[in-house]
């Protein structure tokens, strides 16, 4: 009956502007991970960014300072997870399912790609870059991805893990703001 009831009044709500716009594609994917049952989140948030610097390149130590060979600052909003992998299922399988279903996106190219010691130190993606400190694990278990899609959505990925029961993903989506550039 709730069912009936929500059919019937579906082209109303929608007249009405009730029903939100369908998000861009690669938030669509980060919303179905969230939904997805092995995956708990540990933290979401959305924010407006200035200068927020996106790593595309490993971290390394320059002068005493840890900071990323390559990046680009970005302007606009992000949305970020952090999610355990729980019942058995490893950051990596989950890992390469989002970056698969990313790379296959209309428009999108990847900017940069690293897989365990080749990423550097990983206490400083999990500390530094991420601010996720539960992020951190072994250096050979660790994989980042950044991806730009289309002109306007940066989409990055980063998983680890440190035993079989502490396995993370964390998923982060800069989307531009009007005017920026996105070089």
């Amino acid at each position: 009956m709730q069912c009936m009831r929500l059919i019937l009044l579906w082209p109303l709500l929608a007249i009405a502007g009730v029903v939100a716009e369908t998000p861009p594609a690669p938030e669509r994917l980060l919303l179905e991970l969230d939904a997805f049952p092995h995956a708990r989140r540990v933290d979401m948030s959305r924010e407006s960014v200035v200068d927020y610097e996106v790593g595309l390149g490993a971290m390394q130590k320059h002068l005493g300072d840890w900071q990323f060979k390559n990046s680009r600052r970005l302007d606009g909003e992000r949305l970020r997870y952090s999610w355990q992998i729980v019942d058995g299922f490893s950051s990596r399988e989950i890992f390469e399912g989002l970056v698969g279903e990313v790379g296959q996106l209309p428009g999108s190219e990847l900017l940069f790609a690293c897989e365990g010691r080749a990423c550097g130190n990983g206490a400083q993606w999990a500390n530094r870059v991420f601010g996720q400190r539960v992020l951190y694990g072994r250096a050979d278990e660790q994989r980042y991805r950044i991806y730009r899609v289309g002109g306007e959505h940066y989409l990055l990925a980063y998983a680890s893990a440190r035993t079989s029961d502490r396995q993370y993903l964390h998923a982060e989506l800069v989307t531009l703001a009007e005017g920026a550039a996105s070089d």
